[in-house]
């Protein structure tokens, strides 16, 4: 295949039991829209069939490739990993368990092509697309955390954590390149990254689905996306996130301070 039109990175960890049928969904959509697309499945240490089972629909399906990382090392370097070899014009990643559909990917690509850099998909802006909401104490942590990265990383968004994400190439290999947090946390620090490098970000609302089996513990992995948090705003006072004038070759820039403005859009 040539340079894929869009790339879908899957990060995947002890996924076996819905990784087949969600591959099964994003083919079918891939097919029905007539996408040239490529599908990046990140194993991320799975002690189960999770990587058999996706070597197995790639036989059946070659735009589909597994990527294995070396153990298991979280959320954010699974989807660093794939975003980083992915080769689409627009690469963007989804959750497995596919709470929000893949078909509303359609609403990124679009928002890409009048002009974002990032588009990402809310939970919040339109709730009424919410068709199987969380629990209550799940709602409430959620819009604690969101409220921190507010008050911590100034992030003018309803929400960061929603595992559906669009970017141009270009923004993908700029933003990715210096993430640094590599489990749940990641999330704030790549949209903190685009606006600190004055990148377009588009949220869009897009139709959700809670799902039960997710594994995010509020209490533990709370506290550590609050250490997160913390982290970030350290290494951007280091210069990690500095912009410069080698930017436009995508490979980090050189740490000279250049700025422009951040611009944020709901849709």
């Amino acid at each position: 295949m040539d340079q894929p039109q869009y790339s879908i990175v899957i990060p995947a960890f002890n996924e076996q039991a819905r990784i087949g049928a969600t591959l099964d969904r994003v083919t079918e959509c891939i097919r029905a829209h007539g996408w040239t697309a490529e599908v990046l499945v990140v194993n991320d240490g799975s002690r189960d069939q999770t990587a058999a089972i996706v070597a197995s629909a790639a036989m059946k399906h070659p735009n589909i490739r597994l990527i294995e990382n070396p153990g298991n090392r979280g959320k954010g370097y699974s989807v660093r990993s794939g975003m980083l070899q992915a080769r689409g014009a627009i690469v963007m990643f989804t959750d497995a368990d596919l709470s929000a559909p893949i078909e509303e990917a359609e609403l990124l690509f679009a928002a890409i092509a009048n002009g974002a850099d990032v588009a990402i998909g809310s939970r919040w802006l339109d709730v009424s697309r919410q068709t199987l909401r969380q629990p209550v104490y799940r709602r409430f942590f959620g819009r604690c955390f969101n409220w921190l990265t507010r008050l911590i990383m100034n992030l003018p968004l309803a929400d960061t954590q929603c595992g559906f994400k669009a970017f141009r190439r270009e923004a993908a290999q700029t933003i990715f390149l210096r993430q640094r947090i590599e489990r749940w946390g990641f999330d704030p620090e790549i949209l903190y990254i685009a606006l600190r490098l004055g990148m377009r970000i588009d949220e869009v609302p897009v139709t959700w689905g809670h799902d039960e089996r997710s594994r995010i513990s509020y209490l533990k992995d709370g506290l550590k996306m609050l250490e997160d948090l913390l982290k970030v705003r350290f290494y951007s006072l280091a210069g990690y996130y500095r912009a410069g004038p080698c930017e436009e070759d995508g490979l980090g820039g050189c740490g000279c301070g250049k700025k422009s403005a951040a611009r944020v859009a709901k849709t």
